[in-house]
């Protein structure tokens, strides 16, 4: 697992052993940031179920301002922070050790948004429903942004959630990249 472009172009990100986490493609980070383009140039981006932070990190790499990272495992957090230290992007970054609900609800209160949110829970769970409704009921998305949700195919995402409106869906073997805007 690598950086794909931008400041921290090549570097190499660590990674948990074991099933854990299921880290995001090169193959998949790739076909993302291509669509998000020019996007993530000066926005507020939100790594939420952040795993190794390699999302997160690949947009602030690209020109994003900011990376908030939620992740619960503590032994994956430390993975974060050593791969933000490895591509000199700690400055940019937050780290917020809770689950999904509770962070959005903090990140809330702060009065946040975010430009692109990008939501990987682990597959199968439901996970994403509950995160796309929550992001919704506190006002998380930018006018104008993305909420990005990567899923298995045996996944079926809602078309619209409150406010957020599926606009354009990915399919990469098992894996489905489904996007979502605000009305």
């Amino acid at each position: 697992m690598r950086v794909i472009t931008g400041i921290a172009k090549g570097r190499k990100l660590k990674s948990p052993k074991g099933m854990e986490t299921r880290p995001t493609s090169d193959r998949i980070k790739e076909a993302l940031f291509n669509i998000i383009g020019s996007r993530a140039i000066d926005v507020n981006f939100l790594d939420l179920y952040a795993g190794t932070g390699a999302i997160g990190i690949e947009a602030l790499s690209r020109g994003a301002v900011k990376a908030v990272f939620v992740e619960k495992n503590p032994k994956t957090v430390k993975i974060i922070k050593e791969n933000l230290q490895v591509t000199g992007l700690s400055e940019k970054a937050e780290i917020l050790v809770q689950e999904a609900d509770r962070a959005i609800s903090l990140i809330s209160a702060k009065g946040e948004i975010f430009n692109i949110i990008f939501i990987d829970p682990p597959y199968l769970k439901d996970l994403e429903k509950t995160s796309l409704a929550m992001i919704d009921n506190n006002s998380l998305l930018a006018p104008d942004g993305w909420v990005i949700v990567e899923s298995s195919k045996l996944d079926t995402m809602p078309h619209e959630v409150g406010q957020l409106k599926m606009f354009r869906q990915e399919k990469y073997g098992d894996t489905v990249l489904t996007f979502y805007q605000g009305t």
